[in-house]
């Protein structure tokens, strides 16, 4: 029987890949007095090739934060789904108090799980679902705030995506799926694709479903930090390699006969269904989009199709637009997507909200893998926006920002309370939300992450900055060899 080593030869001649179940607790701390730890069944990686394990600190961080999720799984699946019952259990009723009469009543409405009207957990945090009516087809922020909504929206089950893009926004579903993962042997991965017909120019939007709270697979997934390096490309994150659609025994073929319906893969899935859509109208476009993990996916789905010179599905790419999207690569790959960008011309917008952690992970050390690229939107705790090329406090280790992360958590707790009066009734925040800003006191970095700030964040910014976008962007299209690199923030 091939061994898991034998797998990665198949397909990548460098990696270095974490095995945490594999790991026992006095292994674990070993790891940080470097007892010989490439001889460990924990860690893989190819012979000769022990310069691989050199962050020893990292590695040790991932093993234990994958070790703990993985002892936790079950009761954390169990304690999400019951919460997030619970969650529509009352919006159905439709609040607390009326939960409680209508107990005494003996006339509690109960929700429907896979129904319209069932939210998921982060649906709760932010429960619009119109698209915001002053930004139009045509509008240089349209393809950045109906991108957003529609990562919100990946969370959802079928019943309900379907109803909200039928009943309020118009537009026509085409794919909800759960696809699988070859490693983990499960469906791990999620997306929706649908056809936006109201736009300009004929739109298909495909979003990746981002990380769900009590989803101890997908928690394990963002710690990762293993990576495979592919020829030409560069170096990239395994988690997210298998979750869109790395295969164990062939890596990443150019074409796969996928004949067990009931395992569809991501990548092969998406890209056959858009080849099909394209063939029927020289117009249509479309647009790859994610939050968390699912801007990951969508970034990484342009580095595999530009891998197997899908050229023809690349000069239909519109943008991609990701929300809170951790670093998905090294400096190669950096380089290697530098190149897509100018040669295709589609846009690769990064927003960032403030203080979020997700977009600082995996740390960009000196010594590290990881790095961002493409254009930077950044958005204050105010909402205001700028280009930049790195967000500040890009991995957390300035002195003093502990203390203005505090600070600023402060004043977003107590603008939950302000911000309908100042902006406007659709940016009320419920008691949910109210009670992840107070937790954001102790942990901001992760109460930045959630949804309802990258709506408001495509919604509030000013237009300004989009027709500066827009600008930059015709610019690198059309002249890009002229641009200097500290003018043009794509580079």
């Amino acid at each position: 029987m091939a061994s898991e080593s034998d797998h990665h030869h198949r397909f990548s001649e460098n990696y270095m890949v974490l095995r945490p179940k594999d790991v026992s607790l006095y292994e674990l701390i070993c790891v940080l007095w470097n007892n010989e730890i490439e001889k460990k069944a924990f860690v893989d990686y190819p012979q000769g090739k022990e310069e691989n394990l050199q962050q020893r600190r990292r590695i040790f961080f991932s093993l234990l934060s994958q070790k703990i999720f993985q002892s936790v799984a079950k009761p954390l699946s169990c304690f999400g789904s019951a919460f997030e019952m619970w969650l529509n259990l009352i919006s159905s009723n439709p609040n607390i108090f009326n939960l409680f009469f209508n107990a005494l009543r003996g006339k509690v409405v109960m929700p429907v799980k896979e129904s319209e009207r069932f939210m998921s957990t982060l649906g709760h945090i932010d429960k619009r679902v119109h698209l915001d009516k002053n930004i139009r087809p045509g509008d240089y922020r349209y393809y950045a705030s109906l991108s957003a909504m529609a990562s919100k929206l990946a969370f959802e089950n079928r019943a309900f995506v379907q109803n909200v893009l039928q009943k309020y926004w118009k537009m026509e579903l085409i794919e909800h799926n759960h696809f699988w993962n070859d490693f983990q042997r499960k469906h791990t991965t999620e997306a929706i694709m649908f056809h936006d017909k109201n736009a300009e120019t004929d739109i298909v939007v495909v979003a990746f479903r981002g990380t769900e709270p009590f989803d101890a697979d997908a928690w394990c997934t963002d710690f990762d930090i293993s990576w495979y390096e592919l020829n030409g490309i560069g170096k990239v994150h395994g988690g997210f390699m298998k979750a869109l659609g790395l295969l164990m025994y062939k890596g990443w073929p150019k074409n796969v006969e996928q004949e067990d319906g009931s395992r569809p893969i991501a990548y092969y899935t998406i890209r056959e269904k858009l080849k099909e859509i394209m063939l029927k109208n020289d117009r249509t476009e479309f647009i790859l989009s994610g939050h968390s993990m699912g801007g990951a996916l969508a970034i990484l789905f342009v580095g595999v199709l530009a891998m197997h010179e899908e050229s023809d599905l690349l000069k239909r790419l519109e943008g991609v637009y990701t929300f809170g999207q951790p670093r998905v690569g090294d400096y190669e790959f950096k380089t290697f997507m530098k190149t897509q960008l100018v040669t295709y011309g589609f846009k690769y917008l990064r927003f960032v909200y403030c203080n979020d952690v997700v977009p600082r992970c995996p740390t960009d050390g000196s010594n590290f893998l990881f790095k961002h690229f493409g254009t930077c939107i950044y958005y204050d705790s105010c909402y205001n926006g700028k280009m930049v090329r790195e967000e500040p406090y890009k991995n957390y280790l300035s002195a003093f920002a502990p203390i203005s992360r505090f600070v600023n958590a402060v004043w977003e707790l107590l603008r939950s309370f302000l911000i309908p009066y100042m902006k406007g009734p659709e940016y009320v925040e419920g008691v949910f939300l109210k009670l992840i800003r107070l937790y954001g006191l102790i942990f901001p970095g992760m109460a930045a992450h959630n949804p309802q700030d990258y709506v408001n964040i495509t919604r509030l910014g000013s237009e300004s900055l989009y027709l500066q976008l827009q600008h930059q962007h015709f610019r690198s299209t059309s002249d890009f060899e002229s641009i200097k690199k500290d003018e043009y923030p794509y580079f």
